[in-house]
């Protein structure tokens, strides 16, 4: 009887209880995440493999002039070449940057987050891949560096991933537009 008199449309309690707090917006953007990560690194990785292979040991090529050139420069530390003593806490920082992202994805339902975690995560991955298996050793690796503007570091592909990832965060961040897709109007 007690069905009977239940109107048809209106929620049952158990029903309510039963429904999660928040449903999600829409579809998780992993998929977003790990192409753009596969496809960053890929580029960092192939760029990498040209230079050591035609730059290494040769002169630079001038792109524009004196303002941009190819040069292949072995880098062990950070930016700027600064904390050549300290490879391995950078292998260690890249390895928790990774993991970090793989555990984010998890509720990862914004592509533009997406888009800037996989630039974070393939740059990340770049940099990491150098510092295992370059010399002078696992986890000492010097990354290989090219892109050599007039009066600034010598980059690579992997940092302009992980700086354009990082850019892309901080104006997220501002907008209000959190890793699960929810705005914050402040």
């Amino acid at each position: 009887m007690a069905e009977a008199e239940r109107v048809i449309g209106t929620p049952d309690v158990d029903d309510e209880a039963a429904a999660p707090a928040e449903q999600p917006k829409g579809k998780r953007r992993i998929t977003v995440l790990f192409a753009v990560a596969v496809v960053a690194y890929l580029f960092d990785l192939v760029s990498k493999m040209i230079v050591v292979a035609k730059l290494e040991h040769h002169e630079p090529i001038k792109i524009i002039g004196d303002l941009l050139k190819f040069v292949a420069v072995r880098n062990p530390g950070a930016a700027f070449g600064m904390g050549e003593a300290f490879t391995v806490i950078f292998t260690c920082i890249a390895a928790t940057v990774i993991i970090v992202i793989a555990r984010l994805a998890r509720k990862l339902y914004s592509t533009p987050w997406a888009i800037a975690l996989g630039l974070l995560l393939g740059g990340a991955l770049g940099n990491l891949t150098d510092r295992i298996f370059r010399s002078p050793g696992v986890f000492e690796g010097a990354v290989v560096d090219f892109i050599a503007p007039a009066h600034f570091a010598v980059f690579n592909l992997a940092d302009s991933a992980i700086v354009c990832g990082g850019i892309l965060i901080v104006i997220l961040s501002f907008r209000g537009l959190d890793p699960d897709g929810t705005v914050h109007k402040d």
